[in-house]
């Protein structure tokens, strides 16, 4: 082995190392939020982060136990239990391998950019509250309180230290990742100087054996499927999209290409095992994969180190693990929060169109209110909605009128669902001669609400005692009438000198 290779391996190991130790925390709380034992998060990190990383397509991103998936499975696991879980899980796999297998992952490249960037704006607000929460402790009554005096000065402390190292680091040595040396230091420090602060172990305990296979003991009928279906197709829609933009952040991170089909099938298998181990599933985590991608971790190898480390953890070394103060694993996830958020979006105001700054923020507040999910899907639809609605103003006409007294509109433009009524206000029926042409050489016909409108338009000159023609239409306009030629009532008339299969003139 080269000692550029070397280096490149020793790089992802260490780095695999770091993420596992942040994964820990993160997975015992989601298993906590989904109303499940610590170990089933564990196992679910172990697992999904191994087999995404083996089969995957997106070397360098983490996969494993996720806070999104969690808060929608706390419902199935309340009114029926854990092994319902798991079988919604194995379903959910199933449904993500299909999604791949059928190649729907390309769409993800249809998001549009405001939309990645509230996305990612948003994910970093949600990384940063998400620690907050470990500054709370149990009060009078069991209610949960904000730390304060010592407690609450320690952790500030041990967290200042955990994210000066991580920044100050790098200027002196790159030889080991300064995210883990950073989570050494500190926790040496407590372990050592006998520093009381809260701990992983403060958690819960990580000490276990290996995952057993387990077919989830649930009645193989149609009332299984009816309870666990829609939970499946919910969980299987949030994983895929949190993973495949995550996909595309790190495209951008590292100018690669992943392969998004390939991530989907990866993912589904992942799943499919995890809900067979007893495991609560998972999908790409984006905080570990920006610490990964941030150490220069861009292989397999790296998400790979991270599972294995993960299970010698509970097998062999939770003793150790659990005295990891938590103070050191928010530092990092600070940082984390830190470098996710694109604070050059700021510089954006007033120099790109306010829509897209509508979206950007729109995502940014309903990944903070609710999910990511929802939020990438919100986005879309209004990026949808304000291009629709941007293509509509675009329909106009120039008139003029042939030899033989026939009035020509040319019309340009789109005629699709948003533009109809712009189109119908372009026509004056009642003014017009007895024979009018709409020329479509610089248009197009787009959609069913299109030919209504062209119809519609039809029978007010048909009203009038006038008819009206159309020309120049393109092949796939062509399509569109004759799919629908029973209802349009006009004549279509070709040019002798245009051919419809001429894609240059249509």
């Amino acid at each position: 082995m080269n000692p550029q290779n070397l280096s490149e391996t020793r790089t992802n190991i260490l780095s695999g190392l770091t993420v596992a130790l942040a994964l820990v925390p993160e997975a015992i709380a989601f298993a906590l939020v989904a109303h499940v034992s610590p170990l089933v998060g564990l196992y679910a990190a172990f697992m999904v982060s191994l087999i995404t990383s083996l089969f995957g397509g997106r070397p360098g991103m983490i996969s494993g136990a996720a806070g999104s998936l969690a808060v929608v499975m706390v419902a199935l696991v309340v009114q029926h239990g854990a092994e319902y879980l798991f079988a919604t899980v194995v379903l959910m796999g199933v449904l993500q391998i299909m999604f791949g297998l059928l190649k729907f992952g390309k769409f993800i490249r249809m998001v549009p950019h405001p939309v990645m960037l509230g996305f990612v704006n948003g994910l970093a607000i949600v990384i940063f509250l998400a620690q907050l929460v470990h500054f709370k402790v149990a009060g009078a009554g069991g209610a949960m309180v904000w730390m304060h005096g010592a407690p609450l000065y320690t952790m500030l402390g041990l967290v200042a230290l955990t994210m000066a190292i991580i920044y100050l680091l790098p200027r002196l040595t790159t030889m080991i990742p300064s995210t883990l040396a950073a989570i050494a230091v500190v926790s040496m420090l407590v372990i050592f100087g006998g520093i009381t602060t809260k701990t992983v172990g403060d958690l819960a305990s990580i000490a276990g054996g290996l995952p057993v296979f387990h077919v989830p003991s649930v009645p193989m009928n149609w009332d299984t499927l009816r309870i666990i279906f829609p939970y499946s197709l919910i969980l299987a829609g949030i994983g895929l999209i949190e993973s495949l933009l995550t996909l595309n952040l790190i495209d951008d991170m590292t100018q690669t290409r992943g392969k998004p089909n390939l991530a989907c099938v990866g993912q589904g298998i992942a799943n499919v095992a995890t809900g067979m181990f007893g495991g609560m599933g998972g999908c790409a985590m984006i905080g570990q994969s920006m610490i990964n991608v941030t150490n220069g971790a861009v292989k397999n190898i790296s998400g790979i180190a991270a599972s294995l480390f993960l299970l010698s953890f509970i097998l062999f070394a939770s003793k150790w693990i659990e005295m990891i103060p938590l103070a050191a694993l928010i530092g990092v996830m600070f940082v984390v929060s830190e470098k996710t958020f694109e604070w050059g979006s700021f510089r954006l105001f007033g120099k790109v169109p306010k829509a897209d700054i509508l979206v950007g923020l729109t995502v940014a507040i309903v990944t903070v209110l609710t999910d990511l999910a929802i939020a990438v899907i919100v986005g879309v639809i209004i990026s949808a909605l304000v291009f629709a609605w941007q293509h509509a103003k675009n329909i106009e006409v120039s008139v003029s009128t042939e030899e033989h007294g026939w009035k020509v509109y040319d019309l340009s433009g789109s005629l699709f669902f948003a533009s109809t009524q712009n189109f119908l206000g372009l026509f004056s029926p009642g003014d017009d001669p007895a024979e009018v042409v709409i020329d479509f050489r610089n248009a197009r016909v787009k959609d069913h609400s299109a030919l209504e409108a062209i119809d519609l338009l039809a029978e007010r000159y048909t009203q009038q005692g006038k008819k009206l023609h159309l020309r120049h239409l393109s092949p796939d306009c062509l399509e569109l009438l004759d799919k629908a030629r029973g209802m349009i009532e006009v004549n279509v008339m070709e040019d002798p000198l245009y051919h419809p299969a001429d894609n240059r003139l249509g």
